[in-house]
């Protein structure tokens, strides 16, 4: 499979509104179309930033005067601090002082790039939601500007793009012709972003929503909501993988939302697993997702209830890689993707203060050298079951026994073992040490766990 890509970025249109010492150095500059961002900050020399690295631009220094030259031949700044220049792509954001006076400038130079999707038309083929990550300035915005071109000229669909910041089409009320016969609705203010999202379905009757940059809980509940209405949704999201968006509390939602659920025995017993569990709460926003490694590799999840329900369980998943050569060739392979939620016990919600502790004795030194790998555990008052879950998750042998006699540690709840003073003096006379928690729960077991280690 092959095809043309085309590229129209309208640089000129962006370099001369900058001052003149800036725009003499880009206007013939080898590597102007790798061109990413121009940086201007008060007291420094302005620098350009490149797909293949930066470099500086002048040796003079950027003054106020070379500020407010650029400031007063763009569109004002809105609320969120960002700006355009009228019908093109390109995005000026500010950055200002105490006073909000506009002490530096990054220019970001926006294109559109015909063609780019060819390696995902299937996908959109399919008329199934699509969700795109990537981390900040991969393309993600490029990549749905023309995915809405696509839908609403080629395929002919209803299609309308909440358009936050005017990145999707252009910083004019006549959108760019880079998204096609798409409609857009611009967003007076970041935080009104959900209720456009509303207001699109409730009076203009899309086929699709093409939306950048969901980043709030009302904006991920709002997508759901659209889905559930039957519109198909095309969205962008910052986060390299679907692992992100688990561990990521206010961005779940988008992937069915994740709660911690304990099963029966027989349940457990029949699905092989632990008694507590991390389940997927609901269907999924989006049924495809998309994840941008670079900007000529793709990792794509077909179905994406079943890539996060694999990933929940600690299984493997097989991601579809795509990956785009220079002759413009496509080539198709599955990947074996291991997911890192294992370690989502150790990490997430875990401060400095695990609320556990270790009774002092003589032998504290002797048994911080024990080979943890050969440790059995005699558990007091706290569930096995909890204690086989953590051990699970940190992929270590520790071994739980029943028979006191053979432990070489103990692990129980701190009001009982305060009353217990039996216990306490067979531990000392076995040279036995004592590890306590406040409250039988998998994060402070894990960070106990964490300790000995």
């Amino acid at each position: 499979m092959s095809n043309c890509i085309i590229i129209d970025e309208d640089l000129d249109k962006l370099l001369e509104n900058l001052p003149f010492f800036i725009n003499e150095n880009l206007v013939n500059h080898s590597n102007k179309h790798q061109l990413i961002e121009i940086v201007m900050d008060l007291g420094r020399r302005p620098e350009a930033r490149f797909t293949t690295g930066r470099e500086y631009l002048s040796q003079k220094i950027i003054s106020w005067q070379d500020i407010d030259y650029t400031v007063k031949r763009i569109s004002k700044f809105s609320t969120d601090n960002r700006a355009g220049i009228e019908r093109t792509l390109h995005r000026i954001s500010c950055i200002r002082n105490r006073q909000s006076l506009i002490n530096g400038l990054t220019c970001r130079v926006g294109r559109a790039i015909f063609g780019t999707i060819c390696v995902i038309r299937d996908l959109l083929e399919s008329g199934h939601s699509i969700l795109v990550l990537g981390k900040p300035g991969i393309g993600k915005t490029t990549i749905i500007r023309e995915i809405a071109r696509v839908l609403s000229e080629e395929m002919e669909k209803r299609v309308i793009i909440i358009d936050t910041s005017n990145e999707i089409g252009g910083d004019s009320d006549i959108p760019h012709y880079g998204i096609g016969r798409a409609r857009r609705m611009q967003v007076q203010k970041t935080e009104l972003q959900h209720q456009i999202m509303m207001e699109a379905i409730e009076n203009h009757m899309p086929e699709i929503i093409v939306i950048d940059e969901i980043g709030t809980e009302l904006e991920a509940l709002a997508a759901r909501t659209i889905a559930e209405k039957g519109v198909q949704l095309v969205g962008t999201t910052h986060g390299n993988c679907l692992d992100n968006l688990i561990k990521n509390p206010t961005l779940s939602d988008l992937i069915g939302g994740i709660q911690y659920v304990t099963l029966s025995d027989e349940e457990a017993k029949r699905r092989g697993t632990q008694k507590s569990i991390l389940e997927r709460k609901a269907y999924t926003a989006f049924q495809i997702a998309i994840e941008i490694n670079d900007q000529t590799l793709w990792t794509i999840h077909e179905n994406v209830q079943t890539s996060i329900d694999l990933l929940l369980r600690g299984n493997a998943n097989f991601g579809q890689i795509r990956e785009i050569y220079p002759n413009q060739k496509i080539h198709i392979k599955y990947k074996k993707i291991q997911s890192d939620l294992g370690s989502l016990f150790l990490t997430s919600s875990l401060t400095t203060d695990s609320n556990s502790s270790k009774y002092n004795n003589s032998n504290q030194k002797k048994y911080s050298l024990v080979n943890v790998r050969k440790l059995l555990i005699y558990t007091y008052l706290v569930s096995p079951n909890l204690i086989k879950e953590v051990i699970s998750k940190t992929g270590s042998t520790f071994v739980l026994t029943k028979d006191i006699r053979k432990a070489n540690l103990i692990i129980g709840l701190k009001k009982y073992l305060k009353q217990n003073l039996k216990l306490k003096k067979f531990a000392q006379q076995k040279n036995i040490p004592i590890y306590i928690v406040n409250r039988p729960t998998v994060y402070q077991v894990a960070k106990l766990l964490q300790v000995i280690l």
